[in-house]
């Protein structure tokens, strides 16, 4: 940003240091309210009041910034942390996933010369986790049912642990390994989405792996606490944490369904004569 830009970063920080405050205030509050905790109306009201002016301050930013040229992408970046973005994106990926899992809707595979799964180890223990998230659902429920309000929250927070637990098996199902032209796209999960230029693979071995240290430049993709593929590579490629910090790894290990039917792939892919060009035009 410049210009009139420039006036709107003081802005900015004031807002995100109001949000700060404000939002686990607000959730405090609530937690509070929920436990039957009294709370003075002259503090509800301060609360109330500051998150409304925050929220009209932040949408009246927002117009100037879309008025700018901002996209919207753009100017919720500006006003949102990157950390937050990031989170709240992965869990909206999550439940995507589900709905993908549901309609059998694979995502990234349109155009690709090979699909790759490799959730299937991993199902009996996310189903074994769910259910168990359920059967403590329906104990919760049976011991607060004299108590609504906080029945009726506890029930909320139950309920997406669950939806969560089958979002991340399920984000595993519809974002398999994909090979596409030149690339090849490991994945795990909605947190973890690499693209690796096949120029830069020295080598690709199978081997079984069931414990993994965390060294740097290395970057272990395991289902069910295993992997069965070791990708070496000649320079390093980022592979983004969670929350955007950059992690360069120079060796990828990945569990697939099949792991000889992605090695040969990769063989073949590498092997593969690069297109060249036509003999010249006839003057």
């Amino acid at each position: 940003m410049s210009g009139s830009g420039d006036r709107l970063l003081p802005v900015l920080r004031v807002l995100r240091l109001v949000a700060y405050a404000a939002l686990p205030a607000e959730v405090v509050l609530a937690v509070c309210l929920v436990a039957g905790v009294r709370i003075p109306g002259a503090v509800l009201a301060v609360t109330e009041v500051v998150t409304v002016t925050l929220l009209t301050a932040a949408g009246l930013v927002f117009l100037r910034l879309r008025r700018r040229g901002l996209s919207t992408r753009e100017a919720v970046a500006e006003l949102v942390p990157e950390a937050v973005l990031r989170l709240v994106g992965h869990e909206l990926r999550l439940m995507t996933s589900l709905v993908r899992w549901v309609a059998r809707r694979p995502h990234g595979v349109a155009g690709a010369d090979g699909v790759f799964p490799h959730a299937r180890d991993q199902a009996a223990l996310f189903y074994g986790f769910a259910f168990v998230c359920l059967v403590e659902t329906v104990g919760m429920s049976y011991l607060l049912a004299g108590r609504p309000v906080v029945h009726a929250v506890v029930l909320v927070l139950d309920v997406y642990t669950v939806l969560f637990v089958l979002g991340l098996h399920a984000a595993s199902v519809t974002r398999p390994h994909v090979l596409t032209g030149d690339v090849l796209r490991l994945r795990q999960a909605a947190h973890v989405d690499v693209r690796v230029p096949l120029g830069l693979i020295a080598s690709v071995r199978r081997e079984s792996l069931f414990s993994h240290e965390k060294t740097d430049g290395e970057l272990n993709l395991a289902v069910g606490a295993q992997t069965s593929l070791t990708i070496e590579l000649t320079e390093p490629v980022d592979a983004p944490r969670l929350l955007g910090a950059p992690r360069p790894v120079r060796i990828v290990r990945v569990h697939a369904d099949d792991p000889k039917a992605l090695a040969d792939a990769l063989t073949r892919a590498r092997r593969a004569p690069s297109p060249s060009p036509g003999p010249p035009p006839r003057a």
